[in-house]
């Protein structure tokens, strides 16, 4: 008598053939996604071509084609601070095809700045990989005349300033909200569709400050054309260090730094998570892409899933009310 391991194995020849016409690997039990990538990744940018956002997603989404062998395509959906791309990645199948350059903006402030949160930045996403940060950068226009943090908060104190930034809602906007709450400073949002058009105007004098994460800004500031006068972080950045920090000013409740991360949507499968988690990691190692990131003003830093999951909370636990308690509203 067969034993029931032998019975259990034993294929016919045309049951084989049977069983692999009726769905093959699949029907043996596979998952479907063992075979992932098979098939173009979209990466959704929440920002314009031409930012921080957008020109990190290229560097790293160029390797990532490599590495996993299928091409990598951009789509910039920027508007309604981030939530725009974020509800579109949010609620796309969690088949590992469409993704995000999640950032700051759409994660831990976007959704606080509607009346209606169209997702929960914890919950609706798989956040896979924390790709590294950079602080922000407050500027001013070689017409406006300030050459510094102070002298920018002195002269806000007696007349109003527009400030601009990437958009409503943005990491930038926010900054400029929070400095105008704690330093009483007359500081008034010029919302741009974009890091590029504000830098447009920036560089023309139409505003005389802008607020922005530092990636697009340091060739500006070295041939003179744009005044750097503080970066928000604790740290000076190894970009331009001799930028003083908002806690050196004395403004620590200033600091505010732009993370950057690789996230999809909810209930990603483990394996395809952990997959694509090394890929970014053995990226972000590879000597031309930390020069590049070195000179977007990114500090990059491998991380586990978990770690960045855990500094999303933590991230949404802090600025979420932030936001919220400035009132600040799209």
């Amino acid at each position: 008598m067969p034993s029931l391991t032998t019975t259990s194995l034993s294929l016919s020849r045309r049951g084989a053939l049977r069983l692999l016409g009726a769905g093959g690997l699949a029907t043996l039990g596979l998952p479907a996604f063992a075979q992932w990538p098979d098939k173009p990744i979209k990466i959704v940018v929440t920002f314009p071509p031409g930012g921080s956002s957008d020109i990190l997603a290229r560097i790293v989404g160029e390797q990532l084609s490599r590495k996993l062998g299928q091409p990598v395509v951009i789509d910039n959906r920027p508007g309604a601070g981030g939530t725009i791309g974020g509800q579109i990645v949010a609620t796309a199948p969690a088949d590992g095809y469409t993704l995000m350059l999640s950032n700051t903006t759409p994660i831990a402030l976007g959704p606080f700045t509607l009346e209606k949160a169209p997702y929960d930045p914890v919950v609706a996403f798989t956040h896979v990989a924390y790709l590294g940060s950079a602080p922000l950068v407050v500027m001013a226009s070689k017409e406006s005349g300030i050459k510094s943090f102070g002298e920018l908060l002195g002269k806000a104190q007696k007349e109003r300033v527009d400030f601009g930034s990437g958009g409503p809602g943005s990491v930038g906007h926010i900054h400029g909200e929070l400095t105008r709450k704690v330093t009483g400073a007359n500081l008034v949002h010029v919302p741009y569709r974009g890091g590029a058009p504000m830098t447009t105007d920036l560089l023309a004098g139409i505003i005389p400050v802008g607020i922005d994460v530092i990636t697009a800004y340091v060739q500006y500031f070295k041939t003179g054309q744009l005044v750097p006068l503080a970066v928000t972080s604790t740290a000076r950045s190894p970009l331009m260090p001799e930028v003083p920090t908002v806690v050196e000013l004395g403004q620590p409740k200033l600091v505010l730094e732009n993370f950057f991360g690789l996230s999809g949507p909810a209930k990603l499968p483990a394996d395809m998570v952990a997959k694509l988690n090394a890929a970014c990691n053995e990226v972000l190692v590879m000597p031309e892409v930390q020069k590049k990131m070195v000179d977007l003003g990114i500090v990059g830093k491998p991380e586990t899933t978990a770690r960045f999951d855990s500094f999303v909370k933590e991230q949404v636990a802090v600025l979420g009310p932030t936001v919220k308690g400035a009132g600040i509203k799209l």
